[in-house]
């Protein structure tokens, strides 16, 4: 697969989107920009709004970091992202994903796939305990 844009290296990078790199970076104490920032950086609005998006989304909160990479990868895996799923399977495990773990995920993610398919091919009505 060959990306659409060309990449947005560092070097390259205009002012706002070398801040945003560096914002990226700090945030994630890492020393380099991923292929997905550096193709987003073509349209610098886009870049900064998701970024700004995903450090909200993604902090501390309510659920844990490992929790937050694990449902992230299962809709990545459920909408076919390549990118994603590499990406946040690296998140996931850097948070603790063991393999058993990335093995029920992918259970899961499979049965509600199925289920999702069954429930919307025969259109069935949701129960009212449900509502």
């Amino acid at each position: 697969m060959s990306t659409t844009l060309k990449l947005i290296e560092y070097a390259d990078a205009s002012p706002e989107v070398r801040a945003v790199y560096d914002d990226i970076m700090a945030t994630r104490k890492v020393d380099w920009i991923n292929n997905f920032w550096k193709a987003l950086a073509n349209h610098p609005d886009n870049l900064r709004r998701t970024w700004e998006s995903i450090k909200q989304i993604m902090a501390p909160g309510a659920l844990d970091m490992r929790t937050k990479e694990m449902i992230y990868l299962a809709v990545s895996i459920s909408n076919g992202c390549e990118y994603c799923i590499a990406s946040h399977t690296a998140g996931a495990r850097k948070a603790g994903m063991t393999d058993a773990m990335l093995g029920e995920l992918l259970a899961v993610v499979g049965m509600a796939n199925e289920t999702n398919r069954f429930s919307d091919g025969y259109r069935i009505e949701v129960d009212e305990r449900f509502k």
